[in-house]
Protein backbone atom coordinates (compact mmCIF):
# COMPACT_ATOMS: atom_id res chain seq x y z
CA UNK A 1 0.00 0.00 0.00
CA UNK A 2 2.99 2.28 0.44
CA UNK A 3 4.50 1.67 -3.01
CA UNK A 4 5.42 4.84 -4.86
CA UNK A 5 4.59 3.77 -8.44
CA UNK A 6 1.94 5.53 -10.52
CA UNK A 7 0.17 2.21 -11.11
CA UNK A 8 0.23 -1.02 -9.12
CA UNK A 9 -1.56 -4.33 -9.54
CA UNK A 10 -2.08 -6.53 -6.49
CA UNK A 11 -3.31 -9.90 -7.62
CA UNK A 12 -2.86 -13.33 -9.06
CA UNK A 13 -4.72 -15.59 -6.66
CA UNK A 14 -7.74 -15.75 -4.36
CA UNK A 15 -7.75 -14.94 -0.67
CA UNK A 16 -5.06 -12.25 -0.55
CA UNK A 17 -7.33 -9.56 0.89
CA UNK A 18 -7.17 -7.57 -2.35
CA UNK A 19 -10.53 -5.80 -2.18
CA UNK A 20 -10.01 -4.80 1.46
CA UNK A 21 -6.66 -3.28 0.52
CA UNK A 22 -8.24 -1.15 -2.23
CA UNK A 23 -11.11 0.12 -0.11
CA UNK A 24 -8.79 1.06 2.75
CA UNK A 25 -6.10 2.61 0.50
CA UNK A 26 -8.68 5.08 -0.81
CA UNK A 27 -8.73 6.67 2.69
CA UNK A 28 -5.08 7.75 2.56
CA UNK A 29 -5.76 11.38 1.57
CA UNK A 30 -9.26 12.09 2.93
CA UNK A 31 -7.88 14.74 5.32
CA UNK A 32 -7.33 16.97 2.25
CA UNK A 33 -10.58 18.89 1.47
CA UNK A 34 -10.32 18.73 -2.35
CA UNK A 35 -9.30 15.06 -2.53
CA UNK A 36 -11.49 12.84 -4.70
CA UNK A 37 -11.13 9.05 -5.01
CA UNK A 38 -12.86 6.64 -7.41
CA UNK A 39 -13.30 2.88 -6.88
CA UNK A 40 -14.56 0.88 -9.86
CA UNK A 41 -16.08 -2.52 -10.57
CA UNK A 42 -17.40 -3.64 -13.93
CA UNK A 43 -21.09 -3.75 -12.89
CA UNK A 44 -23.05 -2.25 -10.01
CA UNK A 45 -24.09 -5.65 -8.50
CA UNK A 46 -20.38 -6.50 -8.26
CA UNK A 47 -19.77 -3.10 -6.66
CA UNK A 48 -22.14 -3.94 -3.80
CA UNK A 49 -19.48 -6.02 -2.01
CA UNK A 50 -17.02 -3.11 -2.04
CA UNK A 51 -19.65 -0.71 -0.72
CA UNK A 52 -20.39 -3.15 2.11
CA UNK A 53 -16.68 -3.19 2.99
CA UNK A 54 -16.61 0.61 3.03
CA UNK A 55 -19.61 0.69 5.38
CA UNK A 56 -17.66 -1.60 7.69
CA UNK A 57 -14.33 0.27 7.61
CA UNK A 58 -15.02 3.94 6.94
CA UNK A 59 -17.32 4.53 9.89
CA UNK A 60 -14.72 3.06 12.23
CA UNK A 61 -12.02 5.38 10.94
CA UNK A 62 -14.22 8.48 10.42
CA UNK A 63 -17.42 8.34 12.52
CA UNK A 64 -18.64 11.67 11.05
CA UNK A 65 -18.30 10.52 7.42
CA UNK A 66 -21.58 10.22 5.52
CA UNK A 67 -22.58 7.80 2.77
CA UNK A 68 -25.06 8.86 0.06
CA UNK A 69 -26.59 5.63 -1.27
CA UNK A 70 -28.22 7.25 -4.32
CA UNK A 71 -24.89 8.72 -5.52
CA UNK A 72 -22.73 5.85 -4.15
CA UNK A 73 -20.49 8.48 -2.56
CA UNK A 74 -18.82 9.00 0.80
CA UNK A 75 -18.23 12.55 2.05
CA UNK A 76 -15.70 13.03 4.84
CA UNK A 77 -15.49 15.79 7.49
CA UNK A 78 -12.82 17.62 5.49
CA UNK A 79 -15.06 17.68 2.39
CA UNK A 80 -13.08 14.95 0.61
CA UNK A 81 -15.05 12.41 -1.41
CA UNK A 82 -14.76 8.73 -2.36
CA UNK A 83 -17.06 7.60 -5.16
CA UNK A 84 -18.00 4.05 -6.14
CA UNK A 85 -18.57 3.64 -9.88
CA UNK A 86 -19.16 1.00 -12.56
CA UNK A 87 -18.55 0.67 -16.30
CA UNK A 88 -20.77 -2.12 -17.58
CA UNK A 89 -20.25 -1.09 -21.22
CA UNK A 90 -17.28 0.67 -22.81
CA UNK A 91 -19.46 3.67 -23.72
CA UNK A 92 -20.21 4.14 -20.01
CA UNK A 93 -16.75 5.66 -19.66
CA UNK A 94 -18.13 9.00 -20.88
CA UNK A 95 -19.78 9.49 -17.47
CA UNK A 96 -16.24 10.21 -16.19
CA UNK A 97 -15.47 12.67 -18.98
CA UNK A 98 -14.04 15.94 -17.69
CA UNK A 99 -13.66 14.54 -14.16
CA UNK A 100 -10.46 14.50 -12.13
CA UNK A 101 -9.65 11.88 -9.51
CA UNK A 102 -6.55 11.94 -7.31
CA UNK A 103 -6.88 8.20 -6.66
CA UNK A 104 -8.45 5.61 -8.99
CA UNK A 105 -8.89 1.94 -8.06
CA UNK A 106 -10.06 -0.95 -10.25
CA UNK A 107 -11.26 -4.08 -8.49
CA UNK A 108 -10.93 -7.17 -10.77
CA UNK A 109 -9.10 -5.29 -13.51
CA UNK A 110 -9.22 -8.27 -15.89
CA UNK A 111 -12.96 -7.61 -16.32
CA UNK A 112 -12.13 -4.30 -18.06
CA UNK A 113 -10.77 -3.64 -21.54
CA UNK A 114 -7.53 -1.78 -22.15
CA UNK A 115 -9.44 1.19 -23.64
CA UNK A 116 -11.54 1.52 -20.49
CA UNK A 117 -8.49 1.51 -18.25
CA UNK A 118 -6.49 3.98 -20.34
CA UNK A 119 -9.47 6.33 -20.53
CA UNK A 120 -9.40 6.55 -16.73
CA UNK A 121 -5.63 7.08 -16.74
CA UNK A 122 -6.42 10.42 -18.39
CA UNK A 123 -8.72 11.27 -15.45
CA UNK A 124 -6.06 10.54 -12.82
CA UNK A 125 -5.31 14.21 -12.15
CA UNK A 126 -4.97 16.37 -9.07
CA UNK A 127 -7.98 18.33 -7.81
CA UNK A 128 -5.72 20.76 -5.99
CA UNK A 129 -2.35 21.20 -4.27
CA UNK A 130 -0.91 18.61 -1.95
CA UNK A 131 -2.49 15.41 -3.26
CA UNK A 132 -0.73 12.38 -4.73
CA UNK A 133 -2.13 11.09 -8.03
CA UNK A 134 -1.90 7.34 -8.53
CA UNK A 135 -3.88 4.23 -9.53
CA UNK A 136 -4.25 0.82 -7.91
CA UNK A 137 -5.89 -2.38 -9.14
CA UNK A 138 -6.58 -5.96 -8.14
CA UNK A 139 -7.14 -8.97 -10.37
CA UNK A 140 -7.32 -12.72 -10.64
CA UNK A 141 -6.30 -14.47 -13.89
CA UNK A 142 -9.07 -14.75 -16.50
CA UNK A 143 -11.61 -12.37 -17.99
CA UNK A 144 -11.71 -10.35 -21.19
CA UNK A 145 -8.81 -8.17 -20.02
CA UNK A 146 -6.53 -11.07 -19.04
CA UNK A 147 -4.15 -10.56 -21.97
CA UNK A 148 -3.46 -6.84 -21.65
CA UNK A 149 -3.30 -6.95 -17.83
CA UNK A 150 -0.79 -9.79 -17.95
CA UNK A 151 1.29 -7.94 -20.54
CA UNK A 152 1.12 -4.57 -18.77
CA UNK A 153 1.89 -5.75 -15.26
CA UNK A 154 2.73 -9.44 -14.83
CA UNK A 155 5.24 -10.07 -17.63
CA UNK A 156 6.56 -6.50 -18.00
CA UNK A 157 9.04 -6.99 -15.16
CA UNK A 158 9.79 -9.29 -12.24
CA UNK A 159 7.26 -9.07 -9.36
CA UNK A 160 7.94 -6.23 -6.92
CA UNK A 161 10.13 -4.52 -9.56
CA UNK A 162 9.36 -1.04 -10.86
CA UNK A 163 8.80 -0.82 -14.61
CA UNK A 164 8.63 2.42 -16.60
CA UNK A 165 6.47 2.54 -19.72
CA UNK A 166 4.88 5.09 -22.01
CA UNK A 167 1.15 5.65 -21.96
CA UNK A 168 -0.87 7.78 -24.36
CA UNK A 169 -4.27 9.09 -23.34
CA UNK A 170 -6.63 11.96 -24.07
CA UNK A 171 -6.44 14.90 -21.70
CA UNK A 172 -9.55 17.12 -21.86
CA UNK A 173 -7.40 20.26 -21.71
CA UNK A 174 -4.24 19.24 -23.61
CA UNK A 175 -5.55 16.71 -26.14
CA UNK A 176 -3.54 13.50 -26.71
CA UNK A 177 -0.77 13.24 -24.13
CA UNK A 178 2.11 10.75 -23.90
CA UNK A 179 3.77 10.28 -20.52
CA UNK A 180 6.17 7.92 -18.80
CA UNK A 181 4.46 6.20 -15.88
CA UNK A 182 5.85 3.72 -13.40
CA UNK A 183 4.04 0.49 -12.58
CA UNK A 184 4.59 -2.66 -10.54
CA UNK A 185 3.04 -6.08 -9.98
CA UNK A 186 2.60 -7.27 -6.39
CA UNK A 187 1.70 -10.99 -6.25
CA UNK A 188 -1.22 -11.88 -3.99
CA UNK A 189 -1.46 -15.32 -2.43
CA UNK A 190 -3.75 -16.75 0.21
CA UNK A 191 -0.63 -17.36 2.33
CA UNK A 192 -0.29 -13.57 2.73
CA UNK A 193 -3.64 -13.40 4.51
CA UNK A 194 -2.91 -14.84 7.94
CA UNK A 195 -6.22 -13.60 9.34
CA UNK A 196 -8.23 -15.49 6.72
CA UNK A 197 -6.29 -18.70 7.32
CA UNK A 198 -6.88 -18.39 11.06
CA UNK A 199 -10.62 -17.78 10.67
CA UNK A 200 -11.16 -20.35 7.90
CA UNK A 201 -8.54 -23.13 8.07
CA UNK A 202 -10.31 -25.08 5.31
CA UNK A 203 -10.09 -22.28 2.72
CA UNK A 204 -6.85 -23.55 1.14
CA UNK A 205 -8.24 -27.08 0.91
CA UNK A 206 -11.31 -25.68 -0.88
CA UNK A 207 -9.09 -23.96 -3.46
CA UNK A 208 -6.96 -27.09 -3.87
CA UNK A 209 -10.07 -29.15 -4.66
CA UNK A 210 -11.14 -26.90 -7.58
CA UNK A 211 -10.88 -28.07 -11.22
CA UNK A 212 -7.38 -27.82 -12.65
CA UNK A 213 -7.68 -24.44 -14.41
CA UNK A 214 -9.43 -22.77 -11.46
CA UNK A 215 -6.97 -24.25 -8.99
CA UNK A 216 -3.95 -23.12 -11.00
CA UNK A 217 -5.28 -19.56 -11.20
CA UNK A 218 -6.87 -19.06 -7.78
CA UNK A 219 -4.46 -21.03 -5.58
CA UNK A 220 -1.17 -20.81 -7.48
CA UNK A 221 -1.73 -17.46 -9.22
CA UNK A 222 -0.89 -19.04 -12.60
CA UNK A 223 -1.53 -16.51 -15.40
CA UNK A 224 -1.14 -19.17 -18.12
CA UNK A 225 -4.07 -21.35 -17.03
CA UNK A 226 -7.39 -19.97 -15.87
CA UNK A 227 -11.14 -20.59 -15.90
CA UNK A 228 -12.82 -19.32 -19.06
CA UNK A 229 -9.74 -19.74 -21.25
CA UNK A 230 -11.05 -20.41 -24.77
CA UNK A 231 -8.15 -22.50 -26.02
CA UNK A 232 -7.34 -24.41 -22.85
CA UNK A 233 -5.59 -27.09 -24.95
CA UNK A 234 -2.86 -24.61 -25.92
CA UNK A 235 0.64 -25.57 -24.74
CA UNK A 236 3.88 -23.61 -25.08
CA UNK A 237 6.65 -25.73 -23.57
CA UNK A 238 10.22 -24.70 -24.49
CA UNK A 239 11.56 -28.04 -23.25
CA UNK A 240 9.81 -29.72 -26.20
CA UNK A 241 10.48 -27.14 -28.94
CA UNK A 242 12.88 -29.61 -30.60
CA UNK A 243 10.95 -32.90 -30.32
CA UNK A 244 7.47 -31.37 -30.98
CA UNK A 245 5.83 -33.39 -28.18
CA UNK A 246 3.23 -31.87 -25.85
CA UNK A 247 3.74 -28.37 -27.23
CA UNK A 248 2.25 -26.29 -30.03
CA UNK A 249 5.20 -23.87 -30.23
CA UNK A 250 8.37 -25.21 -31.85
CA UNK A 251 11.76 -24.10 -33.14
CA UNK A 252 11.64 -22.87 -36.77
CA UNK A 253 13.19 -25.11 -39.41
CA UNK A 254 13.98 -24.36 -43.06
CA UNK A 255 10.94 -25.34 -45.13
CA UNK A 256 12.34 -24.06 -48.45
CA UNK A 257 13.23 -27.59 -49.63
CA UNK A 258 10.47 -29.41 -47.77
CA UNK A 259 7.60 -31.22 -49.49
CA UNK A 260 4.92 -28.78 -48.37
CA UNK A 261 2.24 -26.54 -49.80
CA UNK A 262 2.20 -22.91 -48.69
CA UNK A 263 -0.97 -21.04 -47.70
CA UNK A 264 -1.80 -17.53 -46.58
CA UNK A 265 -4.63 -16.58 -44.21
CA UNK A 266 -5.73 -13.00 -43.64
CA UNK A 267 -8.00 -10.89 -41.47
CA UNK A 268 -8.38 -7.23 -42.42
CA UNK A 269 -7.98 -4.46 -39.87
CA UNK A 270 -7.43 -0.71 -39.82
CA UNK A 271 -8.22 0.74 -36.39
CA UNK A 272 -7.80 -2.76 -34.96
CA UNK A 273 -4.86 -4.95 -36.02
CA UNK A 274 -4.83 -6.86 -39.30
CA UNK A 275 -3.30 -10.32 -39.28
CA UNK A 276 -1.62 -12.25 -42.09
CA UNK A 277 -0.26 -15.73 -41.45
CA UNK A 278 1.70 -18.08 -43.71
CA UNK A 279 1.28 -21.82 -43.29
CA UNK A 280 3.16 -24.87 -44.54
CA UNK A 281 1.04 -28.03 -44.87
CA UNK A 282 2.75 -31.40 -45.07
CA UNK A 283 1.38 -34.35 -47.08
CA UNK A 284 -0.11 -35.86 -43.90
CA UNK A 285 -2.12 -32.64 -43.35
CA UNK A 286 -0.15 -31.19 -40.43
CA UNK A 287 -0.19 -27.36 -40.21
CA UNK A 288 2.93 -25.29 -39.48
CA UNK A 289 2.46 -21.56 -38.95
CA UNK A 290 5.83 -20.47 -40.28
CA UNK A 291 5.51 -16.66 -40.52
CA UNK A 292 3.17 -13.81 -39.76
CA UNK A 293 2.74 -10.08 -40.21
CA UNK A 294 0.59 -8.52 -37.52
CA UNK A 295 -0.54 -4.93 -37.92
CA UNK A 296 -0.41 -3.59 -34.36
CA UNK A 297 1.10 -0.32 -33.15
CA UNK A 298 2.27 -1.99 -29.93
CA UNK A 299 -0.80 -0.97 -27.92
CA UNK A 300 -3.13 -3.88 -27.07
CA UNK A 301 -5.72 -4.36 -29.82
CA UNK A 302 -4.76 -1.16 -31.67
CA UNK A 303 -4.00 -1.24 -35.39
CA UNK A 304 -1.53 0.63 -37.55
CA UNK A 305 -4.33 2.50 -39.36
CA UNK A 306 -2.70 1.30 -42.56
CA UNK A 307 -4.79 1.19 -45.73
CA UNK A 308 -5.27 -1.91 -47.91
CA UNK A 309 -2.84 -0.65 -50.58
CA UNK A 310 0.03 -0.44 -48.09
CA UNK A 311 -0.83 -3.78 -46.51
CA UNK A 312 -0.90 -5.74 -49.76
CA UNK A 313 2.13 -3.98 -51.18
CA UNK A 314 4.11 -5.21 -48.18
CA UNK A 315 2.59 -8.72 -48.31
CA UNK A 316 3.55 -8.94 -51.99
CA UNK A 317 7.10 -7.82 -51.18
CA UNK A 318 7.45 -10.42 -48.42
CA UNK A 319 6.30 -13.19 -50.77
CA UNK A 320 8.68 -12.07 -53.52
CA UNK A 321 11.74 -11.86 -51.28
CA UNK A 322 11.49 -14.32 -48.41
CA UNK A 323 13.38 -17.56 -49.17
CA UNK A 324 10.59 -19.70 -47.74
CA UNK A 325 7.96 -18.06 -49.97
CA UNK A 326 9.50 -16.74 -53.16
CA UNK A 327 8.71 -18.62 -56.34
CA UNK A 328 5.95 -20.66 -54.71
CA UNK A 329 2.26 -20.85 -55.54
CA UNK A 330 0.57 -19.50 -52.42
CA UNK A 331 -3.09 -20.21 -51.82
CA UNK A 332 -4.96 -17.59 -49.80
CA UNK A 333 -8.09 -17.61 -47.64
CA UNK A 334 -9.55 -14.52 -45.97
CA UNK A 335 -12.47 -12.98 -44.13
CA UNK A 336 -15.38 -12.96 -46.65
CA UNK A 337 -16.21 -9.38 -45.70
CA UNK A 338 -13.23 -8.12 -47.75
CA UNK A 339 -15.33 -8.76 -50.89
CA UNK A 340 -17.92 -6.20 -49.73
CA UNK A 341 -17.70 -3.24 -52.09
CA UNK A 342 -20.72 -1.34 -50.78
CA UNK A 343 -18.52 1.42 -49.31
CA UNK A 344 -16.13 1.77 -52.22
CA UNK A 345 -13.49 -0.50 -53.69
CA UNK A 346 -13.56 -3.89 -52.00
CA UNK A 347 -10.43 -4.82 -50.05
CA UNK A 348 -10.15 -8.02 -52.10
CA UNK A 349 -9.95 -5.96 -55.31
CA UNK A 350 -7.05 -3.99 -53.86
CA UNK A 351 -5.31 -7.25 -52.98
CA UNK A 352 -5.69 -8.54 -56.55
CA UNK A 353 -4.16 -5.33 -57.86
CA UNK A 354 -0.97 -6.33 -56.02
CA UNK A 355 -1.13 -9.93 -57.19
CA UNK A 356 -2.47 -11.24 -53.86
CA UNK A 357 -5.41 -13.61 -54.31
CA UNK A 358 -7.77 -15.12 -51.74
CA UNK A 359 -10.73 -17.44 -51.57
CA UNK A 360 -13.54 -16.35 -49.23
CA UNK A 361 -13.21 -18.09 -45.88
CA UNK A 362 -16.14 -19.96 -44.34
CA UNK A 363 -17.28 -17.67 -41.54
CA UNK A 364 -19.33 -20.12 -39.46
CA UNK A 365 -17.91 -19.23 -36.07
CA UNK A 366 -18.77 -22.23 -33.88
CA UNK A 367 -17.81 -24.93 -36.44
CA UNK A 368 -14.68 -22.89 -37.17
CA UNK A 369 -13.64 -22.75 -33.52
CA UNK A 370 -14.24 -26.48 -33.22
CA UNK A 371 -11.82 -27.05 -36.11
CA UNK A 372 -9.24 -24.96 -34.21
CA UNK A 373 -9.82 -27.09 -31.11
CA UNK A 374 -9.43 -30.30 -33.14
CA UNK A 375 -6.11 -29.09 -34.53
CA UNK A 376 -4.77 -28.45 -31.02
CA UNK A 377 -5.63 -31.94 -29.73
CA UNK A 378 -2.68 -34.20 -28.88
CA UNK A 379 -2.56 -37.90 -29.65
CA UNK A 380 -1.28 -40.45 -27.14
CA UNK A 381 2.30 -39.94 -28.33
CA UNK A 382 2.04 -36.20 -27.65
CA UNK A 383 1.82 -34.91 -31.22
CA UNK A 384 -0.69 -32.29 -32.42
CA UNK A 385 -2.04 -31.57 -35.88
CA UNK A 386 -0.69 -28.03 -35.95
CA UNK A 387 2.45 -26.24 -34.78
CA UNK A 388 3.56 -22.62 -34.56
CA UNK A 389 7.11 -21.44 -35.17
CA UNK A 390 8.28 -19.45 -32.15
CA UNK A 391 8.90 -16.40 -34.34
CA UNK A 392 5.08 -15.97 -34.68
CA UNK A 393 5.03 -13.90 -31.53
CA UNK A 394 1.61 -12.26 -31.85
CA UNK A 395 -0.18 -15.56 -32.48
CA UNK A 396 1.60 -17.00 -29.43
CA UNK A 397 0.76 -13.90 -27.39
CA UNK A 398 -2.94 -13.56 -28.25
CA UNK A 399 -4.29 -17.12 -28.62
CA UNK A 400 -3.90 -18.22 -24.96
CA UNK A 401 -5.44 -14.95 -23.73
CA UNK A 402 -8.81 -15.35 -25.47
CA UNK A 403 -11.83 -16.10 -23.28
CA UNK A 404 -15.36 -17.40 -23.72
CA UNK A 405 -18.20 -15.00 -24.52
CA UNK A 406 -20.62 -14.22 -21.70
CA UNK A 407 -23.45 -13.84 -24.24
CA UNK A 408 -23.05 -16.60 -26.84
CA UNK A 409 -22.28 -20.09 -25.66
CA UNK A 410 -19.28 -21.80 -27.32
CA UNK A 411 -18.14 -18.54 -28.95
CA UNK A 412 -15.20 -16.42 -27.85
CA UNK A 413 -15.45 -12.89 -26.53
CA UNK A 414 -14.92 -10.56 -29.48
CA UNK A 415 -13.75 -7.76 -27.17
CA UNK A 416 -10.49 -9.68 -26.94
CA UNK A 417 -7.60 -9.46 -29.42
CA UNK A 418 -8.96 -12.15 -31.75
CA UNK A 419 -7.56 -11.15 -35.17
CA UNK A 420 -4.90 -13.88 -35.47
CA UNK A 421 -7.50 -16.34 -34.19
CA UNK A 422 -9.97 -15.30 -36.90
CA UNK A 423 -7.58 -15.82 -39.80
CA UNK A 424 -6.49 -19.14 -38.24
CA UNK A 425 -10.18 -20.13 -38.10
CA UNK A 426 -10.69 -19.36 -41.81
CA UNK A 427 -7.67 -21.50 -42.63
CA UNK A 428 -8.82 -24.41 -40.45
CA UNK A 429 -12.23 -24.36 -42.13
CA UNK A 430 -10.52 -24.68 -45.53
CA UNK A 431 -8.83 -27.92 -44.32
CA UNK A 432 -11.36 -29.53 -41.94
CA UNK A 433 -10.45 -32.58 -39.86
CA UNK A 434 -12.42 -34.95 -37.65
CA UNK A 435 -12.08 -34.85 -33.86
CA UNK A 436 -10.08 -37.48 -32.06
CA UNK A 437 -9.98 -38.61 -28.48
CA UNK A 438 -7.49 -36.09 -27.06
CA UNK A 439 -4.65 -37.06 -24.77
CA UNK A 440 -3.58 -34.69 -22.01
CA UNK A 441 0.05 -33.72 -21.43
CA UNK A 442 1.69 -35.32 -18.41
CA UNK A 443 1.86 -32.87 -15.58
CA UNK A 444 4.00 -32.54 -12.51
CA UNK A 445 2.40 -30.23 -10.03
CA UNK A 446 3.52 -29.06 -6.62
CA UNK A 447 1.21 -26.85 -4.59
CA UNK A 448 3.13 -24.46 -2.38
CA UNK A 449 1.88 -24.82 1.20
CA UNK A 450 4.28 -22.80 3.38
CA UNK A 451 1.97 -22.84 6.41
CA UNK A 452 1.29 -26.58 6.16
CA UNK A 453 -2.41 -25.80 5.86
CA UNK A 454 -3.36 -28.72 3.61
CA UNK A 455 -1.88 -31.26 6.03
CA UNK A 456 -3.77 -29.68 8.92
Amino acid sequence: MRRGEDEALYGGAAGGGKSDALVIEALRQVEIPHYKGLILRKTYPQLRELIDKSLKYYKLAYPRARYNASEHMWTFPSGAKIIFGSMNHTNDKVQYQGQAYDFIAFDELTHFTYDEYIYLVGRNRSNGPGTMCYMRATANPGGVGHGWVKERFVTAAEPMTTFWGKVTYEDPEKGMVTKHRSRVFIPAKVWDNKELLKNDPGYVANLASLPEADRAALLDGNWDSYAGQFFSEWRNDPEHYHDHKWTHVIEPFDISMANVNIYRSYDFGYEHPFSCGWWAVTPDGTFYRIMEWYGSNGTPNKGLEMGPDEQFEEIARIEREHPWLRGRDIYGVADPSIWDGSRGVAVAETAEKHGIYFEPGINDRIPGWMQCHYRLQFNEQGYARMYVFKNCKDFIRTIPNLVYSQKRIEDLDTDGEDHAADEWRYFCMSHPVSPRVPAKPPKFRHVADPLNTLKK
